[in-house]
Parts: C-alpha cells; structure tokens; sequence
C-alpha cells in the first residue's frame, strides 16, 4: 500500500510456493498469498518479477482484473509500450532496471516512466527502489545503457575483485587476506566516490604520490588498456540489451 509505512500489507503470488514463504518470512509488514489476479485484485502497486519470457501471459491475465493500479516491471528488454499494450491500456506502468546488490541493500536501479504515470508514482518507485540503494529517473531509450552499466556492471566489479586477489597470492599473500583486502578496497573506493562528491580522477591524484607506488601500477592498467576495457564492456552489454529487446 502506498498509504505510509504503519499501513502497508503484501500480497505475494509465485509459481514456486517455496519462494513465496521465503519472501512472506523475510517480511514484518502482514502478508497474503494467492494467485497473480488474486494478488492484483488487492493490491495498489504490484512489482512483476518474472522472466520475460513470462511477461505477456502475466500480463494478459492481469489486465482482466477490475480497476487501476501501479505496476512495476523489473522485466529486461519489455517496452512500456508491450506492458501498457498487454496489461489493458489503463494500467499505470513503470519500467525499472535493477541490479543484484540491492539484495544486500547496495543496489543501483534506474526507471522509467509509462505514458499514463505522474509525479506520485514516480516518486512511489522512487522510495520502493531506494529502500535497497540508488535510485535514478531515465528516458527509457537509455535503459539499454543502463542495462549495460549497473545492470551487468556487477560481474565486471566481480571480475576486477578477483584479479586483485589473485595478484595478492602472486606477491604472496594468503588467499583469504587477498580476497577480503581486494574486496573492501573496491567497497572503499566506491564508498568514497559517493560520500565525498570528488570526481575519481580527483580521489586517484590523491593517491598517487609522484614516483610512488600506486603510479607503477597505474601505469601497467594504462599499458594494457584497462580503461577501455571497461567502456568496451558497457558498451557491449548495452547493444546486446538492444538487440534482445527488439526480438
């Protein structure tokens, strides 16, 4: 319920029952359970979280339900327009790409608005998505990007933490302190960016001491590209989130 936080109540619908005495465990507020269009009938904002494969079915069978309500789809690659054409045309939609940190309530989401959606919606997905991290508005053209950026960024981040681990153990370290040193570190710098507003060319300069040692490591990442490496991979991601929404 959009009501305030002393009101709210969940309805909670899944295909596998296990998930949903999970999810009903893990919440305070009181808790219902039932069919998708059960669900839908006693609720003001639903989030729809199934595989997009799964999105028009749902959809369909929720668009017979009477009245209006907010719905949230966390779908990759489902326009506004499939949502707001499959769910009736009354509904009004949201469209949000999330990432997984936010089940450790580290999350970087962005979304976009449906054509039928105000200002008060927005800012209830607003306050929904940043319940479990960062929370941006876009022009869902750029969600594609968006996709490619947060939304797959993880596993870069994954990848950077373990090869900093790795060169750890090459110089010696024991594999437990590499992997927690490299992982606090990554936590560090990121933490530091957010909390201190400096651009990270600043934060790095800060740093890096003239003949020091952070400059002979910056100056390998530069040799091998490290830089545009990354770009590369966000640009990746973002045109296969492209092509995998046009299907």
């Amino acid at each position: 319920s959009a009501l305030g936080r002393d009101k709210v109540q969940a309805a909670l619908s899944d295909v596998v029952p296990q998930a949903v005495e999970s999810l009903k465990g893990s919440l305070a507020c009181k808790c219902s359970t039932g069919t998708p269009t059960e669900v839908a009938a006693a609720s003001e904002i639903l989030i729809l979280a199934v595989k997009p494969a799964d999105m028009q079915a749902l959809c369909q069978s929720l668009a017979k339900v009477k009245g209006q309500r907010l719905c949230i789809s966390i779908a990759a690659g489902i326009s506004l327009g499939d949502l707001e054409s499959w769910l009736g045309g009354k509904q009004r939609v949201i469209r949000c790409m999330p990432n997984t940190p936010a089940l450790v309530g580290a999350g970087a989401a962005a979304f976009s608005r449906g054509k039928l959606v105000g200002d008060a919606d927005a800012g209830v997905a607003s306050r929904i998505l940043g319940a479990v991290g960062t929370v941006t508005e876009v022009p869902e053209k750029l969600l594609d990007a968006v996709t490619g950026l947060s939304g797959s960024g993880p596993a870069y981040i994954y990848t950077v933490i373990e090869a900093l681990a790795d060169g750890g153990v090459l110089m010696g370290l024991p594999r437990s302190a590499a992997l927690t040193l490299a992982a606090q570190t990554v936590l560090g710098a990121a933490r530091m960016v957010l909390d201190t507003g400096k651009h990270p060319g600043v934060l790095r300069d800060e740093v890096t001491s003239p003949g020091g040692t952070t400059i002979a490591g910056l100056e390998q990442l530069e040799a091998k590209s490290v830089r545009s490496a990354l770009m590369k991979a966000v640009r990746a991601a973002t045109e296969r989130s492209r092509e995998l929404g046009a299907k």
